[in-house]
């Protein structure tokens, strides 16, 4: 995330709340251990309540068996002794037979449209094999959030202003790659590029679709396109999903920052605008196309925001923005098949201060027809959380004529509640969170795990029991607990796992089992997987504040071990690790790694490591790894 999101604009924030920390520390202590030495000496709570509705569904997932890595950094990456890493893809490769070679000195956004994008983040994997061997082949569903300009062309540390054909490059770089992929005899990974299935979609070039309660809105219209229903390209694909019907979700988080200029003063879309950090500035695309200057077409923006489903089994279809599930800054789309057979869809708006939301589709999952599903995700009821201090959670729905979502508060349709979600939320009373960003449900256990990156700007009279830090610099982890599983639930409850951190730093507030070791902390949790044997794991962006890189660690939920972290990974300098993904037999593990090489000064002639390819001339290259053990086996023990 780039530094200027490190602030909030929901004004909510601005008036200030009422401190709550005796509610706090009277909830956290009702169950709990130690911190861990050198911690304040007190008991909190990293278990769930017990009682009936927080039941397991399913035995305890298998312990963690692995030689911890060492915390540090450095300019390569690094796995367990007895593991094998292997490069997938790297910027710039070949996703078809006729991309041409790649060359960092002379981009071309019609080369970058046939080769690998700009800085991975989301990994989805799709089986194509039926005949066991579900882990030897599939396709490769891989997002491409930002690019880090200065460390993507030459030439840009005397400050010049990029041309129009490097930001059709920055274009093209954007969006998402579709690729089939399967081992090879010594199991190594490997790109199919000849295959009917790979595709690239991208900012500039890509037609998409504008379904649900907000296509033809007039507040999507503009002189490209006066329908409101067709929109070129998607922009800022952080994480994802991977839908049970086999579909990819691209989600659009960082979006403002793709625009320049300024509305007219009393403009009616000035407070969505604000709201949504409107323009940003952080891209220079607005110079040569006037759908990315506010000015010149003030409802672009209004474009963005959403959810893009692509069917990754057809690379001719039009792949669609799913305006039910809301527009705010998408993390990503986890998704589970609730009992009754609807679809549940967790979302985290990634910013300060912002909100967690679920979607639940109308109808039912129907496993036996494939194509009965692609229009699922029109039909629904977005929900934002409401956390409260007695561990109770409320689902608050966003439909328009209930409670405030009114034409008294300029909400004329369901179009409006969604175009403008964030003020939905706000006027509902949901409970701004410290940056939540994945949002992973655990089909066997009703369970599902929030990531909170962090929130140095939250002041002591802003806490409050689900955010119980100011100044919250390392983010913390929520469990939810679904009812009896039941994920369709507007009720839930919560809990905290861990409060990341130093926990021998009394400073801190960390919150670990006392089991986790000097490596097995960490810092800002991002993304995370639960491995198919029920186990969880958590990526991190913003490591570097505790002193060392960016990684993966192995985090235990159950029993004795429950909230101990476990280094697994540690990527190379300026990376964050994104998108974990297992294949369905345990034994492959899909990390991508983000910006390396970057930093304060950083630059295309002097990053802070040449990873990848550790070539003189070649700047770092973000890359998708593969991770397998030597031996054979399932990873993680």
């Amino acid at each position: 995330m780039d530094e200027s999101e490190n602030q909030t604009s929901n004004p909510r924030i601005a008036a200030g709340a009422k401190a709550i920390s005796d509610i706090i520390e009277a909830r956290l202590s009702r169950r709990g251990f130690l911190a861990g030495a050198g911690a304040a000496a007190a008991t909190t709570s990293l278990g769930c309540a017990t009682g009936p509705q927080h039941s397991r569904l399913a035995k305890a997932p298998r312990e963690f068996a692995f030689a911890e890595i060492a915390r540090g950094g450095d300019g390569d990456h690094h796995a367990p002794d007895g593991y094998l890493t292997d490069l997938v893809l790297r910027w710039g490769d070949a996703v078809f037979p006729d991309a041409p070679t790649f060359d960092p000195y002379r981009q071309t956004a019609a080369a970058q449209e046939r080769q690998f994008g700009y800085n991975n983040d989301f990994i989805g994997f799709y089986p194509l094999r039926s005949d066991g061997a579900e882990g030897q082949h599939g396709l490769l569903c891989v997002n491409h959030e930002y690019t880090s300009t200065r460390l993507m062309f030459p030439g840009l540390t005397d400050g010049r202003m990029l041309s129009q054909e490097e930001c059709e490059v920055e274009m093209a770089a954007h969006g998402g790659t579709i690729i089939e992929i399967e081992q090879d005899r010594a199991g190594v990974w490997r790109p199919v590029l000849a295959s009917q299935y790979n595709r690239r979609i991208t900012a500039g070039s890509t037609p998409i679709e504008i379904t649900g309660p907000a296509a033809g809105s007039d507040r999507l219209k503009t002189k490209d396109d006066p329908t409101g229903r067709e929109v070129i390209g998607t922009v800022n694909n952080c994480a994802g999903g991977v839908t049970p019907w086999g579909t990819y979700l691209l989600a659009e988080e960082n979006f403002n920052g793709n625009f320049l200029g300024a509305l007219e003063p009393g403009h009616p879309e000035t407070a969505n605008h604000e709201r949504y950090g409107v323009p940003g500035g952080w891209y220079q695309w607005g110079r040569y196309f006037d759908r990315f200057d506010v000015s010149k077409t003030p409802n672009e923006p209004n474009r963005f925001g959403w959810m893009v489903e692509v069917d990754i089994l057809d690379p001719n279809s039009t792949p669609k923005k799913r305006t039910a599930m809301g527009r705010f800054k998408h993390e990503g789309a986890e998704s589970v098949v609730a009992p009754d057979g609807r679809v549940v869809f967790y979302m985290g708006d990634d910013q300060r201060f912002d909100y967690v939301y679920k979607f639940i589709t109308a109808r039912a999952f129907d496993p036996e027809d494939r194509a009965a599903n692609f229009d699922l995700l029109d039909e629904g009821t977005l929900y934002v959380a409401r956390f409260d201090a007695d561990g109770g959670l409320e689902w608050l729905p966003l439909i328009f004529g209930e409670g405030p979502l009114t034409p008294a508060n300029g909400f004329n349709a369901q179009a409006d509640v969604l175009i403008e979600t964030r003020r939905a939320a706000d006027l509902l009373g949901a409970t701004p969170m410290d940056r939540p960003e994945d949002v992973e449900p655990d089909p066997a256990t009703g369970r599902v795990y929030l990531m909170l990156t962090n929130n140095t700007r939250r002041t002591p009279e802003q806490i409050d029991a689900a955010n119980p830090r100011a100044n919250n610099a390392f983010g913390h982890i929520i469990e939810i607990i679904e009812p009896n599983g039941d994920f369709a639930s507007t009720q839930s409850r919560w809990e905290i796992l861990v409060r990341c951190g130093d926990p021998a730093d009394s400073q801190a507030g960390a919150l670990w089992n006392p089991a986790t070791s000097d490596n097995g902390w960490f810092g800002s949790p991002d993304n995370c997987a639960i491995d198919p044997q029920g186990r969880l794991w958590v990526a991190t962006d913003g490591n570097e504040a505790t002193g060392a890189n960016d990684g993966l660690w192995a985090l235990s939920t159950d029993g004795e071990a429950r909230g101990t972290g476990r280094a697994f990974f540690r990527a190379p300098n300026g990376a964050e690790v994104c998108g974990p993904r297992f294949t369905p037999d345990g034994e492959t593990l899909f990390l991508a790694v983000q910006h390396p090489g970057d930093g304060d000064d950083a630059s295309f002639e002097g990053p802070t490591t040449r990873w990848p390819d550790f070539k003189e001339n070649t700047p770092p290259r973000p890359s998708v790894v593969a991770i397998r053990k030597a031996s054979g086996g399932t990873i993680g023990g």
